[in-house]
Order: C-alpha cells, then sequence, then structure tokens
C-alpha cells in the first residue's frame, strides 16, 4: 500500500513532467513546397480574313475597280463566303478606255454590273487550270475564251499579267485590259421584213403573202433569197403575174425556185456550179465577163445581210425547169444507147445515175462499141469490175457544160482516174473520142456523147 506521502509525491512529479513538456519548443515541421502552376500561353492572335475585297483595296492599284464594286453594289458579293475567280483589271487598264467611258458606266449601273460580273468565275481557277481551258463562263452567263501565246495567257484580249493572289474566299489574277462582254447583235429584221422595208420588192411580197410562205421565210432559216425586183416581174409577159396570183401551186414552185437553204454569201455563189433550190431543182451559175448569172437572171446586188439568211438581187425571175428525166431515163428513151444501158444495168449504176447527183457523163454510142473488136462487149459483161471500171472512166462528178469542157485539159472522173481534153480543128476530143453532140441536159446532170468507148489507163 502506498502511504498517503507516497501518492502525493508520484502526483507531484507529473504534473512536473506535463509543465516542463508544456514549457519545451514545438517541434519545427517539414517545409511543404508550393503547388506548382502550369504555365498560361496567351492564344495568338488570328489574323483578320483578307476577301477579295480587301485585298484589292489595300493594294492600291485597284481603286477604279474598287469604286466600280460600290457603285454597283457588288461589295458585299465579293466579300461573301464564294469562292470566286477574280480576273482584275488595273486602275490603268480602266485608264485604256476611251476617254469618259467610266464616268458614263458610272451612271449607267446595268452596264456597270455587266461589266464586273464579266469578270468573275464561279469557284477557285488556279493560273495552273486556267492555261488548260479554252474558256470560262463568267457570272454573267457569257464566256470569256482563254488561249496561251508566246507563252502569255490571254483573257480575249487582255493579258493576264499576275496570278494566284490567293484570298480567303476566292483568288484573284490580274489583268491589263477591261474586259467587256459581248454586245447583242441589232436585229436586222428577217429576210421578209428587209424585202418590205425595201419597196423594190412589191411584187415579190405580195406574191410571198399569197402563196403563204412569209411565215416560212421569216422563220429561223437560214435561207438565201435569189430576190426578183419589181421591175423583174415586169419583164413578163402581160398577164402572168395575175395568172400566177390565182395558181398558187405554181406560184408556190416558183417561188421556192427562188430560195437555197442555208446563207451563200457572194463570195461563196462563184465558186458553184449549180445550187439546189427549195423545191429541189438545181439553178445554174455562171460568171460571163466577171457577172454572175443564176440561169438567165443576173445577179445586180449582192450580200443583203437579214437575221435569218441573205439575200442577192437578180434581174430576172427565175422559171423551174420541166423535168425532163434523169441520165438513165434519156439513155433509155434516146434509142442509141442500148448497149450502155445494158451495161449500166449488169454493172448495177442505173440507180446511181439515176439519183440527185449531178453528173457529167460522156456516152458513148452504140456505134461507138461496135467498133470495139468482137468478143469485147461479151466479154465485159462477164467481168463486172472490170465493166464497172470502164463505165465510171466515162462519169464526171458536176455539171461541166460544153463551154467549160474546152476550157479544161483534164477532168477527174469517179473511176479516180483523169481524162484528156483538147480541142483540134474546133473539135473537142476526150482522150481520142470525138464529142459529136454536147449540153444534153437532164434532172441530175448533163451528157456529152461520144463516137468511141473511154477504156482507163492500165496500172
Amino acid at each position: 500500500m502506498f502511504s498517503k506521502k507516497s501518492i502525493l509525491s508520484i502526483s507531484f512529479l507529473v504534473v512536473l513532467a506535463l509543465v516542463i513538456a508544456a514549457c519545451a519548443p514545438a517541434a519545427t515541421p517539414e517545409p511543404v513546397p508550393p503547388p506548382t502552376e502550369e504555365p498560361v500561353v496567351e492564344p495568338e492572335p488570328k489574323p483578320e480574313p483578307q476577301t477579295i475585297v480587301d485585298i484589292a483595296v489595300a493594294d492600291g492599284r485597284f481603286t477604279t475597280l474598287v469604286a466600280a464594286l460600290q457603285a454597283a453594289d457588288l461589295v458585299g458579293a465579293l466579300s461573301g463566303e464564294g469562292p470566286f475567280t477574280v480576273f482584275a483589271p488595273t486602275d490603268d487598264a480602266f485608264g485604256q478606255l476611251p476617254e469618259g467611258t467610266v464616268e458614263a458606266l458610272l451612271g449607267d449601273i446595268p452596264a456597270l454590273t455587266d461589266i464586273l460580273l464579266y469578270h468573275v468565275v464561279s469557284g477557285v481557277v488556279l493560273a495552273e487550270d486556267v492555261v488548260m481551258l479554252d474558256e470560262a463562263e463568267t457570272l454573267l452567263g457569257e464566256s470569256v475564251s482563254i488561249r496561251v501565246e508566246g507563252g502569255m495567257v490571254y483573257l480575249n484580249d487582255a493579258q493576264v499579267i499576275i496570278t494566284d493572289i490567293v484570298a480567303d474566299n476566292g483568288v484573284i489574277h490580274v489583268i491589263d485590259s477591261v474586259l467587256l462582254p459581248p454586245q447583242e447583235e441589232e436585229s436586222l429584221g428577217t429576210i421578209v421584213d428587209i424585202a418590205v422595208a425595201d419597196g423594190r420588192f412589191e411584187t415579190l411580197v405580195a406574191a410571198v403573202v399569197a402563196a403563204d410562205l412569209a411565215e416560212t421565210l421569216s422563220g429561223e432559216g437560214p435561207f438565201t433569197v435569189f430576190a426578183p425586183t419589181d421591175d423583174a416581174f415586169n419583164k413578163l409577159p402581160d398577164g402572168t403575174i395575175e395568172a400566177l396570183l390565182d395558181d398558187i401551186p405554181a406560184l408556190t414552185e416558183i417561188l421556192l425556185y427562188h430560195v437555197v437553204a442555208g446563207e451563200v454569201l457572194a463570195e461563196d455563189v462563184v465558186e458553184l456550179q449549180y445550187a439546189e433550190t427549195l423545191l429541189e431543182k438545181d439553178i445554174e451559175i455562171r460568171i460571163v465577163d466577171g457577172r454572175v448569172f443564176l440561169n438567165d437572171a443576173e445577179v445586180i446586188i449582192t450580200d443583203i445581210i437579214a437575221d435569218n439568211g441573205v439575200i442577192h438581187v437578180i434581174d430576172t425571175v427565175l422559171l423551174p425547169p420541166e423535168s425532163v428525166g434523169t441520165i438513165v431515163d434519156i439513155a433509155v428513151e434516146d434509142g442509141r444507147f442500148t448497149t450502155l444501158v445494158t451495161a449500166l444495168i449488169e454493172a448495177d449504176l442505173v440507180e446511181a445515175l439515176s439519183g440527185k447527183g449531178r453528173f457529167t457523163v460522156f456516152a458513148p454510142t452504140d456505134e461507138a462499141f461496135d467498133k470495139l473488136p468482137a468478143g469485147t462487149i461479151e466479154a465485159l459483161l462477164g467481168d463486172i469490175p472490170a465493166l464497172t471500171d470502164i463505165l465510171l472512166y466515162h462519169v464526171v462528178e458536176g455539171r461541166v457544160l460544153a463551154e467549160d469542157v474546152i476550157l479544161i485539159e483534164e477532168a477527174e472522173t469517179l473511176l479516180g482516174e483523169s481524162i484528156t481534153i483538147r480541142v483540134e480543128d474546133g473539135s473537142v476530143f476526150i482522150n481520142d473520142a470525138e464529142v459529136i453532140i454536147t449540153d444534153i441536159i437532164v434532172d441530175n446532170g448533163i451528157i456529152h456523147v461520144i463516137d468511141t468507148v473511154l477504156f482507163p489507163p492500165e496500172n
């Protein structure tokens, strides 16, 4: 047992220990590092968008173009998303326009807008793509032509001097001239309009109306009309015009005989020997002393251009020829060409020489065939390729009148081999065959009669 004194001593020691502990200096804590902070990275400022208009404004060489865009209210459009390809004329390019043009355009906004849109193509077309094109359609709906000459690129007549200025909404190519869109040609009037307005074709116009052809000759065409004047109609026998106005089918045939499909200018007419009319009958064309004749009518005025064709004025009314038959028809009917007709049938050439082609045939008579050695005709009828060659050697393409035959030294036949032509003592010879009858006119050509069969040269 502890004594009271012992308990007090122990209690005193405990209290003393607590007091000492409380008065002892506190233990120094380990230092704690401050939390690490991530460095703040400031975002780089994005460049301002540079549209086509922004670049044009900042450049300084396009002040007139920019002013025009503003006047035409196109700045917003060309600052939009696009993309666009702009062929941009410089101030110097605008300066090349005639004096007062720019001011006039700034006062005519529709015309100015058309011109500006003619400089813009939808999409991005870089220089490497431009040179691969022949043309490009602009926002005006009209195309610019593109060509490369001497390493230079041209749009119409404007040269591209700087390429591939890239904007956020497209690309700019700089050009040295302003592009002007094609102008709509002023209407000249139809063939009928011109004939009515002229005053020299009153009878022709009355006939066209009576035959109900005014609408046809006012249509798209094109047509070439050989137009007889009132004086030409007056040369017809008394009562002819009145009779024709009462006979519409005959009148219609005569009028159609004055019209050729297509536009045949004077420079082309003189290169022809004939022209097929809308009546499907030919008119003969010849030049005498520098003057042009259609059948017997002289062409007195040429190349009156209409919206739907061309008018040539003639001094005589053309009357269609009566049908006389084809080359084969005439040969059959004549009676002097029975061997030739038989040969044509055997060689299967009847259809060809009865067709719409225009041929000149040098036709040997039966007597000419009889001059051949005995058995020759029979041998040829048994050798169709050889017979065909001989027959084709007698045919020339086109109509060659006697007056023309004597002016040439040779003519190529349908065989591809040429015949020689010479004049001796007033007689005409084809190779060694004499021409004994000339100018038998048929519907699809002409026949000249010869006294000897022609044989092609042997290879």
